[in-house]
């Protein structure tokens, strides 16, 4: 089994980098983006047995930091 997780800061949290990458777009010449969030995507490969809720314990503990960011599981 497979499993892809979307780690997004919170809304209402600065995101300095997705800033950064609307910036440098604007001096690109990419006037048309007014905003950029920026995450990250983890594939994890799993063993036979796994469950959403290990990745969801995966999650919980380690790759996210949910004080300031928010995660999708998607089962692939």
């Amino acid at each position: 089994m497979k499993a892809r997780v979307h780690v997004m800061l919170k809304n209402g949290v600065l995101d300095p980098q997705g800033e950064a990458v609307r910036h440098a777009l604007g001096a690109m010449g990419f006037d048309k983006v007014t905003g950029v969030r920026q995450g990250k995507v983890i594939d994890l490969e799993l063993a036979d047995g796994a469950t959403e809720a290990d990745v969801t314990e995966m999650c919980e503990k380690l790759l996210a930091n949910t004080v300031i960011e928010r995660y999708e599981i998607e089962l692939v």
